[in-house]
């Protein structure tokens, strides 16, 4: 617990030092500070900072009388931006507005009363209209809405390298999970890094990969119901694919970021990561590495889950007790409308969470991620919130960490097992 205590109370000392781009301490709403508008997210990488800004650059050109404050606080899939969230509400201090993933992610800040709903924008802005009703029926509790999605992205991708895989004699991009750990073998052999991985939530990012790969759509989906075995030999498989997968991986990178460099460079073959990344590997250098798709890297459904679409969404939020309230509603204004979505979407790596984009925007890996979400099957993912509560994905971050160090497959199913039936949800 005190480990967990200094860490929060590192965050909020890096975060009441400075606001990023913002230029302005957090905490200094006074003197004027009640035009500001705090905006608290996690995107603060490559890729997904530049579409940031591309959003903030529309809300200020829309809201001349209001300032936009950058909360943003680094740390990839924003573990650490939730455990200074939950300090800040806890202690009635809610920014403006924050990030969250659509879906189970939000309900602890729905039953703790930290929400608004936002029904009043969805019927000004005629938002029911241009939202697909999926993503629609996930931000809603009994008939209210509570958050305004800004995309959505594509969890399950399996980013590679094509000369490292030339090199090491794989002639074809592996579909299933066995032909995925025949590929990584060869690429070992090679003496290349066969995955490159992050720190430890891009290990559950990976193990959510392989259980859909695994088990099947429906199976999977059903590891979300009432009915759920997680006791069962069919997870059991899983769990030893992920074993076998994970023990080709090589030490883990700081983040999802270094990860994928590795695999843009060619130090490494594969790695499991959302569709984020392709804005990083993309994008001109000062936003990204600038690296030439179908040549430096390149992509396909993680092994064994071709034909469906494992998404979340990032949505943002209107606290209860938000100090601007008005400066809120007008951030999420501009993330609702297509202007926003269109000027933030190529640049983060993710398509839009409207119905009526111009997709003309969207092209490459964009392009193909846009057919595949209106013709795959869906399925949601863990790590980013669509289907387990923040106290459910905890458990399960723990269990795989612990995984990471004994490799005991009966222990990390018994504790997912656990973890499902406390779950709450």
């Amino acid at each position: 617990m005190a480990a967990v205590a200094a860490t929060v109370a590192g965050l909020l000392t890096l975060t009441a030092c400075g606001g990023g781009d913002g230029g302005a301490a957090q905490g200094t709403r006074g003197g004027g500070g009640e035009k500001k508008v705090e905006v608290f997210s996690w995107w603060t990488g490559p890729g997904e900072a530049d579409g940031l800004k591309a959003m903030r650059e529309i809300f200020q050109k829309n809201n001349a009388g209001l300032e936009f404050f950058d909360a943003a606080v680094a740390g990839g899939s924003g573990d650490k931006a939730r455990a200074l969230l939950a300090t800040k509400l806890q202690a009635g201090d809610p920014p403006d507005t924050f990030q969250g993933h659509a879906g189970a992610e939000l309900q602890g800040y729905i039953k703790a009363g930290q929400l608004e709903p936002v029904n009043f924008l969805y019927d000004e802005l005629k938002l029911k209209e241009v939202f697909p009703q999926q993503l629609i029926d996930q931000i809603s509790v009994q008939g209210d809405i509570y958050s305004v999605p800004v995309n959505i992205h594509r969890s399950n991708v399996m980013w590679f390298n094509p000369g490292v895989l030339k090199e090491a004699g794989v002639a074809e991009v592996p579909k299933t999970i066995p032909e995925f750990v025949t590929a990584l073998d060869k690429v070992k052999k090679a003496g290349k890094v066969p995955l490159a991985i992050g720190s430890e939530w891009t290990m559950v990012h990976l193990l959510e990969s392989v259980l859909l790969g695994s088990l099947d759509t429906d199976a999977y989906n059903a590891l979300w119901t009432a009915n759920a075995d997680w006791s069962g030999p069919a997870v059991t498989k899983a769990l030893n694919d992920f074993k076998t997968v994970l023990s080709y991986a090589g030490d883990p990178a700081d983040d999802w970021q270094p990860a994928a460099k590795q695999v843009a460079d060619g130090q490494a073959a594969f790695t499991i990561m959302g569709d984020w990344a392709y804005g990083y590997f993309h994008n001109p250098p000062d936003g990204g590495l600038g690296k030439k798709s179908k040549t430096d890297f390149d992509w396909a459904p993680s092994p064994g889950t071709a034909g469906t679409f494992m998404w979340l969404s990032d949505s943002f939020t209107l606290p209860k007790g938000a100090p601007n309230r008005d400066g809120a509603v007008a951030w999420l204004k501009v993330a609702a409308s297509k202007e926003g979505q269109d000027a933030f979407n190529p640049k983060k790596g993710s398509i839009p969470a409207r119905k009526d984009a111009d997709t003309s925007l969207y092209t490459d890996y964009l392009a193909d991620a846009l057919k595949d979400w209106g013709s795959n099957k869906l399925a949601g993912s863990i790590q980013h919130g669509v289907v387990v509560n923040d106290a459910w994905r905890t458990a399960i971050n723990e269990a795989v960490g612990l995984f990471h160090e004994d490799k005991d497959v009966a222990a990390l199913q018994s504790s997912l097992a656990e973890a499902a039936k406390n779950s709450g949800q």
